[in-house]
């Protein structure tokens, strides 16, 4: 039996302009359900990782809004709080829709811790904005105390916060265990949260590591048989939004890092898909980026991009 890891973007659970409210993700996420559960009845063992930003960024703005009344949490903390509460919301929708069709399996949600370098060059070079915007005299109190701010656009002054490489997923043994038992897993939610190691001691880090990458990750070191990255496009494209726009049904190495290079992949969006796409199988595994609503149909070949050597 196969095991695949899907990796979910945060369009799957909160779409743009949509407020937030409970009952928007709830549906969204009962809807990217039925795609899931689509795989499981084609006999794959599933891992699900997720996206975290707008909730996170939720999390933060009510910290924010509340701090006269209780202490702001770190954002490590605010992190593993989202992987709490989306990974609840899938798996109750994934066991629902299970029920519905009469599978029996067990669903679980994991806190995913996730090791990152003190080392590594992220954290001299902060780039992730993240929370609220403050005033500048707000800003320069939090630069006092060794954060890392920046003016946006006018609009005012955010903080922001290293995206350093994931390098080993903590609790991968009880992921492999679980999944060998036959439960659907949701781990690595938002990245998973980005710890240090100090000795034997875990600590986690103010950081925000990219979902893909950890998702990448994860797929490698469960030696996983096919990595899913689920977005709302059909397909890699190239001239994106222009009249001349190309679907790409097949993406080789060579490609990809030529595309990269023109600028066709954005940083922000198809970039890291693409990026951590190649990683996995440059480890020997196969690669898809599909719509979520195709999944059941992409690893059958019938539509997404195959990402190859």
């Amino acid at each position: 039996m196969k095991t695949v890891v899907v990796a979910l973007g945060g369009n799957a659970i909160l779409q743009p302009k949509q407020k937030g409210t409970i009952e928007e993700q709830r549906y969204n996420v009962e809807m990217s359900a039925k795609s899931i559960v689509k795989l499981i009845q084609e006999g794959y063992r599933v891992v699900i990782a997720h996206g975290n930003g707008p909730q996170v960024g939720n999390i933060l703005l009510q910290n924010a809004a509340a701090r006269d009344q209780v202490p702001a949490m770190p954002l490590d903390v605010c992190g593993a709080e989202s992987q709490g509460l989306i990974g609840y919301m899938i798996q109750q929708s994934i066991y629902n829709e299970l029920q519905t069709l009469g599978i029996k399996k067990d669903v679980v949600t994991l806190l995913t811790q996730v090791v990152v370098s003190k080392e590594d060059p992220a954290f001299q070079n902060p780039t992730k904005p993240v929370g609220a915007f403050y005033t500048k005299e707000e800003a320069e109190a939090g630069m006092a105390k060794g954060e890392s701010w920046i003016e946006d656009s006018g609009r005012g002054w955010r903080k922001v916060v290293p995206s350093p490489k994931p390098q080993e997923i903590v609790e991968l043994n009880l992921i492999k265990t679980l999944v060998d038992a036959g439960a659907i897993v949701i781990a690595g939610g938002g990245g998973g949260i980005p710890v240090v190691k100090e000795a034997e001691r875990l600590v986690g880090v103010e950081a925000v590591i990219d979902k893909d990458l950890a998702s990448s990750l994860l797929a490698k070191q469960l030696g996983a048989d096919m990595l899913i990255i689920a977005t709302d496009v059909p397909y890699v494209a190239i001239n994106y939004g222009k009249p001349d726009q190309k679907n790409l049904k097949e993406l080789s190495l060579q490609e990809a890092e030529k595309y990269l290079n023109e600028g066709q992949f954005g940083k922000g969006s198809m970039g890291p898909k693409v990026q951590a796409t190649l990683s996995f199988v440059k480890s020997g595994g196969e690669a898809i980026i599909a719509a979520l609503s195709n999944l059941g149909e992409a690893v059958k070949g019938e539509t997404g991009t195959k990402i190859v050597l």
